[in-house]
């Protein structure tokens, strides 16, 4: 069965300048605030960016609103810049996450449902706005179309997920089948969809409404990474869930006794985190649904916020973490050692399952139960799991994440992300010696690691699902006008290929790996180019980066040159070129190291390059001075997509 797909459309980032025009109570839970202003539609900025007008493509589309610390008349905002928004560090803009309800292109309005709850910046903004009112957005950030290959959809989620189911049933085709539950806090905040002869809406009412106000503490809702939150409702005021009986939540429940029509389903869920991975582990577990036809979110999760004491209504920003605990955060090694062996023996997945005795989970998890109890009796402390009777336990909402699958991949030892880490223990080698320390502390090279077929399967998997951010914003530029035949050094290369070929119907591809990524796309490329004309234009060939490949017109070399040092870099820049056909370039996009705008991410990034391969992220300038080694001459920048730089870069005879 093909996977179904959404295509990704990819938007510049732009900061806008809004206002309120309308403001409209859908129920007693919901209000709508419709935004418009001058700059929805195309505009200057004051430092000189042209930037496009709005657009919003995608029922589930969400923005960043930003406002003004407590105590501040003004937001702080982040900077304009030509490809992206650079965020100042001192503080940091104070920023929620919406998703658009409605975009009119004509009238230039859109409007964002804000959930009515206890303590939330944005909401709290939302309910005592006026019209008139100035504010700042920006985003999307991208857009995904509909899935293509579904017969039928299965929709699932909570007040939250509301304004993006309200869009989806507005935009279906008259002849959709769908079956959409939505759970609400009380009868009265149902609203009025659009309805469809093949779309079955079941309405699903909270025994004990969630709302501030019932003698919970105040609350503010975050994302499944404990991030502020990541759409419209993302703050609901919810009552914490008492972890010594923990049940499913109405929408769990009727989504596990739905009726499972024929053909393949397309599936999206949204709304507090532990119902919408519980419903998606019931799905791919219980009813085979592949992960690759679920689209998820967990809008928000509960957990406890100081409210301020002049405005109860508004989240305290400095009764947070002191120097001190953040210095102890970051120099601690027990808490996070102790963290990876809880997950490297599975006991967040056991909890999440309801396995809560220290004896079953050391039983389950093939551990001694006096030491399993110890390493419990720590994470206590930590506040990742709750004592709910003598040697019993449960999640608390930190250790929920680690039931998120790309967390507990950054730290499992056998994760992709979490393997490659491993190389850290030989941090001080690396930085000793300026070499890879990755064989000095795991026993084998980390080139090793990527030829086992296991682990560059996983490694490949993820990086595909990053592709069409970037692939999908190249296919649409003028980069490959007239190339008839593209080679491409990538990883995740049958994602760019798809791209390519579907918007180039004359366009021939070549993938160029090794053995173990060649095997690994053979067998993906049926799936992630179901188009047998268009698949049948991709070939994949065995061959490294350092061999010269077929003729071409264009080769695309994309984040291969982390892995290698700068003569070994040059080289493969040298070789790529050497088969160009007269006029041909080489399309490189490498990551660089900002030293301007300096970013933890960035750095840690440059810091697992250099113990696993002894190289790293490179300067702009380092990596103009392997280009200038390579014996090529860069004749462009673009930017793509997200902030990505395309470098086109040809053989000097060729710069006329």
């Amino acid at each position: 069965m093909p996977k179904t797909s959404r295509r990704l459309t990819v938007h510049p980032p732009t900061l806008r300048a809004v206002e309120v025009v309308r403001i409209t109570d859908v129920t007693p839970g919901m209000r709508r605030i419709t935004l418009g202003g001058a700059q929805v539609g195309a505009f200057t900025t004051a430092n000189g960016f042209a930037r496009p007008g709005f657009a919003s493509d995608g029922f589930d589309d969400d923005i960043a609103l930003y406002f003004p610390h407590p105590g501040q008349s003004d937001p702080v905002l982040p900077v304009q810049g030509e490809a992206k928004l650079i965020v100042p560090k001192g503080p940091r803009p104070l920023s929620r996450a919406y998703t658009v309800r409605r975009w009119d292109p004509g009238t230039g309005e859109l409007d964002v449902d804000f959930v009515r709850h206890g303590v939330g910046v944005g909401t709290t903004w939302a309910y005592r706005a006026q019209p008139g009112d100035r504010t700042h957005l920006s985003g999307p950030r991208t857009s995904k179309a509909f899935p293509v290959g579904a017969d039928w959809w299965l929709v699932a989620g909570d007040d939250t997920a509301l304004p993006a189911i309200g869009r989806l049933l507005d935009a279906l085709p008259s002849d959709a089948r769908a079956q959409v539950f939505i759970e609400v806090a009380e009868d009265a905040h149902r609203q009025e969809l659009r309805a469809l002869p093949g779309v079955e809406v079941t309405w699903l009412v909270r025994s004990a409404p969630l709302t501030a106000g019932t003698g919970a503490p105040p609350t503010e809702a975050v994302d499944a990474t404990g991030a502020p939150p990541t759409d419209s409702v993302r703050a609901t005021g919810a009552q914490p869930t008492d972890p010594v009986h923990p049940t499913a939540s109405p929408l769990t429940d009727a989504v596990r006794a739905a009726r499972w029509w024929p053909g393949q389903p397309f599936v999206w869920l949204a709304g507090e985190h532990t119902a919408v991975r519980d419903i998606r582990r019931h799905l791919v577990e219980d009813r085979g649904v592949p992960k690759d036809d679920i689209d998820f979110t967990g809008y928000w999760r509960r957990s406890a916020v100081v409210a301020l004491d002049s405005d109860g209504a508004v989240p305290d920003p400095e009764r947070t973490v002191t120097p001190f605990q953040r210095l102890h955060d970051l120099t601690g090694l027990v808490a996070p050692l102790a963290i990876r062996t809880a997950v490297e023996l599975g006991v967040p997945d056991l909890l999440s399952r309801g396995v809560t005795g220290t004896a079953d989970l050391a039983a389950k998890a093939g551990a001694d139960e006096r030491a399993l109890g110890k390493l419990l009796r720590y994470l206590h402390t930590l506040d990742v799991v709750t004592e709910t009777g003598p040697g019993r336990y449960a999640l608390t909402p930190v250790g929920d994440v680690l039931t998120l699958d790309f967390i507990a991949d950054r730290l499992h030892p056998t994760g992709v992300v979490g393997r490659e880490t491993l190389g850290l223990y030989g941090l001080t080698e690396s930085v000793r010696t300026g070499r890879a320390a990755y064989a000095s502390v795991t026993g084998q090279d980390f080139a090793e690691v990527r030829a086992e077929q296991d682990y560059e399967d996983r490694h490949l998997e993820r990086l595909a699902k990053f592709q069409p951010a970037l692939a999908a914003p190249i296919a649409a530029s003028d980069l490959l006008t007239g190339v008839r035949h593209l080679v491409i050094h990538s990883g995740g290369a049958g994602a760019h290929a798809r791209e390519y070929v579907a918007a180039h119907p004359d366009l021939r591809v070549t993938i160029c790996a090794l053995p173990a990524q060649a095997d690994w796309l053979c067998r993906d490329l049926p799936a992630t180019i179901p188009d047998e004309r268009q698949r049948a234009r991709v070939g994949v060939r065995e061959q490294s980066v350092f061999e010269p490949g077929p003729a071409a017109d264009a080769v695309l070399v994309s984040r291969a040159l982390k892995a290698l040092p700068d003569a070994d870099a040059a080289h493969a820049l040298r070789r790529a070129a050497e088969n160009l056909a007269p006029g041909g370039r080489v399309l490189l996009v490498e990551e660089v190291f900002d030293t301007e705008g300096l970013d933890e991410h960035d750095g840690e990034d440059d810091l697992l390059g250099l113990v696993c391969h002894g190289s790293g992220l490179r300067t702009a300038a380092e990596l103009d001075a392997v280009v200038v080694r390579a014996g090529l001459t860069r004749r462009s920048e673009r930017t793509v997509g997200l902030g990505a730089i395309v470098h086109e870069l040809v053989r000097p005879a060729a710069t006329d």
